[in-house]
Order: C-alpha cells, then sequence, then structure tokens
C-alpha cells in the first residue's frame, strides 16, 4: 500500500482493474486507519478519473449484497447529495409518485449526509422496515410498486471504512459512490448531481452500462431539477439545458424548497405533499421531477406529458396510497 500511496502523491492514476483491487484489499481490512484517510484525501486534493470510479463501483458491487428481480425493469430517483441546499425530499417524493403512476420502483437510498433527513431518516420515521430479504423486496413491488434499499443493509463492506469517514467529517469519494451502485442495477435510472463534473463522470458510467437513464443538475447547483432556474439534463438521446418555463413551470425561489430545520420538520413536509396539503411550488417541484422519471422510462412522451402524468399521480392520492401499503 506504500507504493500505491506514493505513485498517488505524485499524481499518477489508478487503472480500472487496480482501482478495483485497491478498493477491495481496502474494505477487506488490508489498510489500517492512516492508509485508508490518506487514501481518501488523495481525491479530495484531486478530481477522480473515470477509470477510477469505475473501479471502486466494480469493487462495491462485487462486495455488496446481491439481489436479482427476476429481469423485472424498474427505476430509482436519487441525488448525489452535498450541494448543500438543505430541501425537502424531493427525489424520495418524487419515487412515491411514480409508484403511484404506476411504474416498478426501486429506490436506493441512506441517512442523511448534507440535508436534516436523508431519505433512510424519513422513511424509517414514517414506519418502514429497513430489509435485505429479497422474498420481502418482491412482495412490496408486487403490492406498492415500490421497495426501498437502505444502503447499510446492501453494502456491508462499507463498514470498514465508516469511523474513518465520519473522523474525516468531509464529503469523500465515497459520498458519488452510492448511486452508482445500486445492488439490482435498475433498468432506468433518474441521477440528480451536485456538479457539472461529476454529471459528465455519470454519464460515462451509463453510457457504458447500457441502461436507460437522466442525469440531472440545476445550473445554481441543486442536484435535483430545483425549478430555480435553468438546469441541465444529460440523457441516452443526448444533452440539453432546460428552464422552469420550457417544462410548463414557474420560476421558483429557494426558501420555497427548504427541508425545515429538523427530521420532525422534514416528515412533516413529506406527508404534507402526499395528503394534497404540499403548496403549489412544492407539488410543482416533485411533480417535475417525477416526471423526468417517467421521460427516463418512456421517451417516447413529451417531457411536459410526463409532468402531467406524475401530477395526477400525486393530487389524486395515488401517491399517498403507495406510502400506506408500506408502512
Amino acid at each position: 500500500m506504500k507504493e500505491i500511496l506514493q505513485r498517488l502523491y505524485q499524481h499518477q492514476t489508478l487503472a480500472r482493474e487496480e482501482a478495483k483491487k485497491i478498493l477491495v484489499g481496502l474494505t477487506n481490512g488490508e489498510m489500517n486507519p492512516s492508509q485508508i484517510a490518506s487514501f481518501m484525501t488523495v481525491f479530495l486534493m484531486r478530481s477522480i478519473t473515470i477509470q477510477e470510479l469505475m473501479g471502486f463501483k466494480d469493487a462495491l458491487l462485487e462486495l455488496c449484497v446481491k439481489v436479482d428481480l427476476d429481469g423485472m425493469e424498474s427505476i430509482d430517483i436519487v441525488g448525489t447529495g452535498g450541494d448543500g441546499k438543505n430541501t425537502f425530499n424531493i427525489s424520495t417524493l418524487s419515487c412515491f409518485v411514480v409508484a403511484g403512476a404506476g411504474y416498478k420502483v426501486t429506490k436506493h437510498g441512506n441517512y442523511g449526509s448534507s440535508s436534516v433527513s436523508g431519505s433512510s431518516n424519513t422513511l424509517e420515521r414514517l414506519g418502514y422496515s429497513f430489509t435485505n430479504n429479497v422474498d420481502e423486496l418482491k412482495r412490496q413491488l408486487e403490492k406498492a410498486n415500490i421497495c426501498f434499499f437502505h444502503a447499510p443493509k446492501f453494502h456491508p463492506a462499507m463498514k470498514s471504512v465508516a469511523s474513518v469517514r465520519k473522523e474525516l467529517g468531509v464529503r469523500t469519494f465515497f459520498n458519488i459512490m452510492g448511486p452508482l451502485v445500486h445492488p439490482v442495477q435498475p433498468s432506468h435510472q433518474l441521477y440528480g448531481t451536485s456538479s457539472l463534473e461529476i454529471s459528465r463522470l455519470y454519464q460515462y458510467v451509463m453510457q457504458e452500462s447500457g441502461r436507460r437513464y437522466s442525469i440531472v443538475y440545476a445550473l445554481d447547483g441543486y442536484d435535483e431539477i430545483s425549478l430555480t432556474g435553468k438546469f441541465d439534463v444529460k440523457n441516452n438521446e443526448g444533452h440539453q439545458v432546460l428552464s422552469p418555463e420550457m417544462v410548463g413551470k414557474n420560476k421558483l425561489e429557494a426558501d420555497q424548497l427548504n427541508g425545515g430545520e429538523s427530521q420532525v420538520d422534514a416528515v412533516r413536509i413529506f406527508k404534507e405533499v402526499l395528503e394534497g396539503k404540499g403548496t403549489a411550488a412544492q407539488n410543482d417541484v416533485v411533480a417535475t421531477n417525477a416526471g423526468m422519471a417517467i421521460h427516463t422510462i418512456k421517451s417516447e412522451s413529451s417531457l411536459v406529458d410526463c409532468i402531467v402524468e406524475a401530477e395526477e399521480a400525486l393530487l389524486s392520492g395515488k401517491a399517498l396510497e403507495v406510502l400506506k401499503k408500506i408502512t
């Protein structure tokens, strides 16, 4: 490991297979905490390369709890986090809306890192029980069109680096790995990224995967379609920059998306939106992100039509019924 660290300190990069081997060794206890911290620090000093990212992804998928859904198509909607915006749980709410519209959703998530309440925090408080039992997950998909993959249940190897990450107290390359290492590798994926650099890396990964995808980044820094300004969209068809007006929505202000000051606030907002008590701004941003997910599934339909479909699922109470079925 000393040789690897020395090379990295000299600004050399890792090949894909080399990166995979190193990360497997790291999670298997072949490095001491100081070496792990040093290794992670390298990628705070410079950007991760696509080959390194792919190798780390390969390693974590090899080490995770495997889940086979027998070819069932599904979608995940997940943000990388790290935008520091403390929005309410837009991507998680969008998952329930998409499920309410009749599509299978395999949501991958974790406790919050940059917001008051991550998807796992909110669902846990709402009464959802985390599981990695495949039969139970399949039953939930059959019953409610959605199931939740709480990351720690599926990535036990990450325990070996948890204490070092906590002690460092800063975001590392592991934070951008989460959305890429869904145990199912669903057929469709909507990612929100906190920078254009990350969105480009994700695009390379998804182009190789052959799966259907959309990657969004709000140009004012949100890791989702915030409707606070223009947003960048990359998908299988290409790349474009859209504005709220182009998808039939009014421009929003940052304070209209606030997630509150506590997990209690986050759960309250989550329930209010699903119960039809959300503000117009909250409804619009959830429906737009859910509409982008639906558009990822059926690209032959216009994005505006898909947003309308999402609005119907939200405002009719279908999304609320999904929550009731799994909690």
